[in-house]
C-alpha cells in the first residue's frame, strides 16, 4: 500500500515540501507509530522538513548531532535502521515535543531511524517513534530497510522539482544558491505563503546587478534578506561589506566609507581603504542608511553614479565595481521632503523597493521562529527539553510584536531562564507558559470573545466581521497545509470548488 502511494507521488509535480509532508504522514499509517520526522542534513545540524505527531514548533528547530547521540547513532549506521528499545539509556532529541503528550517526558517507548543518502552523499535520517513498545520489531525495521531507495527516489525527485523551479526562475547557479543556504546564521525561518513570495521575488532580483532598497520595521531581520540576495547573486564568492550606518560618527563616515590616505586628517598615520574597496567585486550592504549625514550622501551619490570613489585627502579618484543593498526603517521619501535625505540619492537607491513583512503578519511563523530559538536556548543552558505551552503557543500567536523578530527572540532567551530558574533541574522538561513570557500587553489589542463582546466592538457589519473570521481560518489552515488547497479543503471539510470561490470573494486569489 506504502509502495503505490509513493510510487504515484513520484509521477506528479507536487509544491514544494508538499511531497515530504504527505510522505511522513503515511509513513506514521504504515508503521502505526506515533510520530515521524525527516531531517536534512545541513552543515553540520539537522533541520527538519516535514514532521507528523509532533508539535509544529518542531520545524524551526535545528538539531546539532554532537549534542544527541541517538540522532549521531542514526547518523553514522550506513545500510541498516537503527532502533533504540525502550530500556536505551539514551535521551530523545524530541523528549518534551509529541504532540499527544504537551510538555511532560516520553514515557516508556520505542524509537526507530535510517540514514538517506543523496548521490554517494549523507542527505539526512528519516526518525519514528512510537509509545508502544516493541512497535519496531525486527520486521518493521526490514520493511524499512526495503523502502529506503523508495525513500531516497522522493527526496531526489523534490530536489530535481526545486531545482528545476529555481532554473527557470533564473540563471542563478544552483551550487552557490545551495551553499548560501545552508549558513545556519543566514537562514530565514518560515513557512507562510507572504514569506515565500518574497523569497521568490528576492531570488529573481538577485541575479539582476540592480541596487534594492530593503523596507521594513526595525526587527524583521533586513540584514538577512540581504545575505540572501548576496548569497543567490553572481558575485556570491565575492565579499558581502555590512555598514551599520547609524553607528557611524558623522566625522568619520566619510573615511569609513571611502578610506583616507597617511595624514588626511588628526590620527590618519597611515593609509587606509574604505569599505567600497573591500567590497570591491562584490556587494556593499547599508544598513540604515536614512541615518547618513548630507555631507556624505552627496559622495555616496557620486560613487552610486560614476563608479568612483576618492579617499579622503587623495588627489585621484579610483574605480570600484560595488553592488548596492541598502535598508531602513525610516520613510525616507517623508526625508526627502523634509530636507534630511536628498532626492537623487532616494532616486538610485530604490531603484527595486523591497517590503519586508512584519511578524504579525506571518501568520504560524510565529511558533517556527520560536522553535529555533528555543532549540538555541536549550543547547546553550544544557537543558534536556525546552517546549512551549498550548496558552504559551496562543499567547504568541495572539501578540501583535512591535519589536518583531528581535523582540521574539529576546523573549523566548529571557523566558527560558526564567524557566530555569524556577526549576533548576537541567534534566527534566521545562515549558515555557505565558506568565513567562513578559509580553507587552499594551501593544496589543484587546481579545474579545463572543460571550462577552463589547457592545462598541460589534459596531460593524455582520458580513464584515464573518468574512475577517472566514479569511483568518482559510489563511491558518493553508498556511497549516503547505498552501495546498486541496488539503485546506478537507481540513475545513468544505468543497474544494467552494473553497476556491469562497477564496475569491475574499480577495484571497
Amino acid at each position: 500500500m506504502m509502495n503505490e502511494f509513493l510510487v504515484a507521488d513520484l509521477a506528479v509535480e507536487l509544491p514544494d515540501l508538499l511531497r515530504f509532508e504527505r510522505l511522513v504522514k503515511t509513513l506514521k499509517a504504515e508503521f502505526q507509530c506515533g510520530a515521524v520526522a525527516l531531517l536534512k542534513l545541513e552543515g553540520e545540524v539537522l533541520k527538519p522538513l516535514a514532521v507528523t505527531g509532533l508539535v509544529k514548533e518542531t520545524l524551526g528547530r535545528r538539531f546539532l548531532p554532537a549534542q544527541h547521540p541517538r540522532l549521531a547513532a542514526i547518523l553514522t549506521s550506513e545500510h541498516q535502521p537503527v532502533c533504540f528499545e525502550h530500556s536505551s539509556a539514551l535521551p530523545d532529541p524530541y523528549d518534551g515535543l509529541l504532540d499527544q503528550i504537551e510538555g511532560q517526558p516520553l514515557p516508556v517507548h520505542d524509537c526507530m531511524g535510517m540514514r538517506l543518502e543523496q548521490d554517494g552523499k549523507v542527505w539526512g535520517v528519516i526518525t519514528f517513534d512510537s509509545l508502544l513498545p516493541g512497535t519496531f520489531s525486527t520486521s518493521a525495521q526490514s520493511a524499512l530497510k526495503q523502502q529506503k531507495l523508495l525513500l531516497e527516489a522522493a527526496i531526489r525527485t523534490t530536489r530535481l522539482e526545486m531545482e528545476n523551479r529555481s532554473l527557470r526562475q533564473s540563471r542563478i547557479n544552483a551550487a552557490v544558491r545551495q551553499e548560501g543556504s545552508a549558513t545556519d546564521d543566514a537562514e530565514i525561518v518560515g513557512r507562510s505563503l507572504v514569506l515565500q513570495q518574497l523569497l521568490g521575488e528576492l531570488d529573481t532580483v538577485a541575479d539582476s546587478e540592480l541596487p534594492v532598497l530593503l523596507l521594513g520595521e526595525t526587527g524583521v531581520g533586513k540584514e538577512l534578506f540581504a545575505r540572501r540576495l548576496h548569497q543567490h547573486s553572481r558575485r556570491a564568492n565575492k565579499p558581502l561589506i555590512h555598514v551599520n550606518c547609524a553607528a557611524l560618527p558623522e566625522s568619520l563616515a566619510e573615511s569609513e566609507l571611502f578610506g583616507h590616505v597617511k595624514g588626511a586628517f588628526s590620527g590618519a598615520h597611515q593609509e587606509r581603504a574604505g569599505k567600497f574597496e573591500a567590497a570591491n567585486g562584490g556587494t556593499l550592504f547599508l544598513d540604515e542608511v536614512g541615518e547618513l549625514p548630507l555631507a556624505v550622501q552627496a559622495k555616496l551619490l557620486r560613487a552610486l553614479q560614476n563608479g568612483e570613489i576618492q579617499r579622503l585627502g587623495a588627489d585621484k579618484p579610483r574605480k570600484v565595481d560595488v553592488r548596492i543593498i541598502a535598508a531602513t526603517n525610516r520613510q525616507l521619501k517623508d526625508s526627502v521632503k523634509q530636507g534630511d535625505f536628498r532626492a537623487d540619492l532616494y532616486h538610485r537607491l530604490s531603484v527595486y523597493p523591497v517590503p519586508i513583512p512584519p511578524l504579525r503578519e506571518r501568520g504560524n511563523d510565529v511558533l517556527l521562529l520560536a522553535g529555533h530559538f528555543l532549540e538555541q536556548n536549550r543547547a546553550r543552558l544544557g537543558l534536556r527539553s525546552l517546549r512551549l505551552s498550548t496558552e504559551a503557543e496562543a499567547a504568541l500567536l495572539a501578540y501583535q510584536w512591535p519589536g518583531n523578530i528581535r523582540e521574539l527572540e529576546h523573549v523566548i532567551s529571557r523566558a527560558a531562564i526564567k524557566c530555569l530558574g524556577r526549576n533548576p533541574a537541567r534534566g527534566d522538561i521545562s515549558t515555557l507558559v505565558p506568565d513567562l513570557m513578559d509580553l507587552d500587553i499594551e501593544h496589543s489589542p484587546p481579545t474579545t470573545h463572543i460571550g462577552d463582546t463589547e457592545p462598541s466592538v460589534l459596531l460593524m457589519p455582520l458580513k464584515t466581521l464573518l468574512d475577517q473570521t472566514q479569511r483568518k481560518a482559510i489563511q491558518a489552515a493553508l498556511d497549516a497545509n503547505g498552501q495546498n488547497w486541496a488539503q485546506t479543503a478537507k481540513l475545513l471539510e468544505v468543497d474544494p470548488s467552494n473553497l476556491h470561490k469562497l477564496a475569491k470573494r475574499l480577495g484571497m486569489k
